[in-house]
């Protein structure tokens, strides 16, 4: 059995990658180039052109949470099982989306401007106690960001495929209820994957529907709302404020509006970059590593036709 590792790893996490590999073979390789003929398994994207060269492929694992960037059209439709590292930043994911909700309620950039003007400049702001935050998407990051917002006596609306229960939610609302999920949120947040279901999901329409006083917040990927619309909808006033980790390019270009829009907070898709982060992503793929080894079932398999 043979399984290649991509990416850059210290003999010490090589150590550990062997020996959770037991007798299989293991590679490593900082791209993915030759040998792809008689691998049985690969750590890391493989490229449509290199997957048909591996008639041998069984399991590829993504060492991110999301898959968007290696579920390619060859992967979807062949018969690799995929797996990911979905949970492995859900919870500094959840911080981040609480940090830009607290930042856009206090309108903490104010005091950004003050404090580098040496200017005493007190305000009155929002608080979150009482009001609603609307969780576009319950995976990991979505149900700890619940329990989050609960703990500042949020009332916390969720949407997600499933119907299954979702700890902290206070209402669970189908893909139908759409429209009210907006118009009853002050905090609407985005911590789903980026799917073909999902992709452009929050439009002019949606924009429309939420309430002028609202926000909106989206920590996970872009392309999940139609920047235009979103930056739009900003100008015009049909919303008031949003905070974005995720977007739709990146980085983030010099020339984009999101930079000097009064009412956005921009961070570098930085949310989850945490040492633990990384860390869980290694103990997730270790014991992958083994399951594939022992011929167990494997965690965190993915849906590919859902896209996560």
């Amino acid at each position: 059995m043979k399984i290649i590792v991509t990416g850059k790893h210290d003999e010490l996490t090589r150590g550990r990658i062997r020996r959770a590999a037991g007798d299989a073979h293991v590679e490593f390789t900082p791209d993915l180039d030759g040998g792809i003929e008689s691998a049985d398994a690969v750590v890391g994207n493989v490229p449509d052109a290199l997957l048909a060269r591996a008639p041998r492929l069984r399991w590829v694992h993504s060492p991110a949470a999301g898959v968007d960037a290696v579920l390619s059209d060859g992967l979807l439709a062949s018969e690799v099982t995929l797996t990911s590292s979905t949970g492995n930043g859900a919870i500094p994911l959840a911080e981040q989306a609480m940090l830009l909700v607290l930042m856009l309620d206090r309108d903490a950039p104010r005091w950004s401007r003050a404090q580098a003007e040496r200017r005493w400049d007190r305000h009155v702001h929002g608080e979150l106690a009482g009001a609603t935050i609307g969780l576009y998407g319950l995976g990991h990051s979505g149900l700890d960001l619940a329990a989050k917002a609960k703990a500042f006596h949020m009332r916390v609306l969720g949407m997600r495929r499933s119907a299954r229960p979702a700890p902290g939610v206070d209402e669970l609302l189908g893909q139908d209820e759409l429209p009210r999920f907006l118009a009853e949120s002050d905090y609407v947040v985005v911590t789903a994957p980026l799917t073909p279901a999902t992709t452009g999901r929050f439009d002019r329409a949606a924009f429309a529907a939420m309430k002028r006083t609202a926000c909106f917040v989206c920590v996970s990927r872009g392309g999940i709302a139609d920047d235009e619309a979103l930056i739009d909808a900003l100008r015009r006033g049909e919303i008031a404020g949003a905070g974005l980790d995720a977007h739709g390019v990146e980085p983030l270009p010099a020339d984009s509006p999101f930079w000097t829009l009064p009412n956005v907070i921009v961070t570098p898709h930085n949310g989850a970059t945490t040492a633990e982060t990384a860390r869980r992503g290694l103990d997730i793929m270790l014991d992958n590593l083994g399951r594939f080894a022992r011929g167990e079932e494997l965690r965190n398999v993915v849906d590919k036709a859902a896209g996560y």
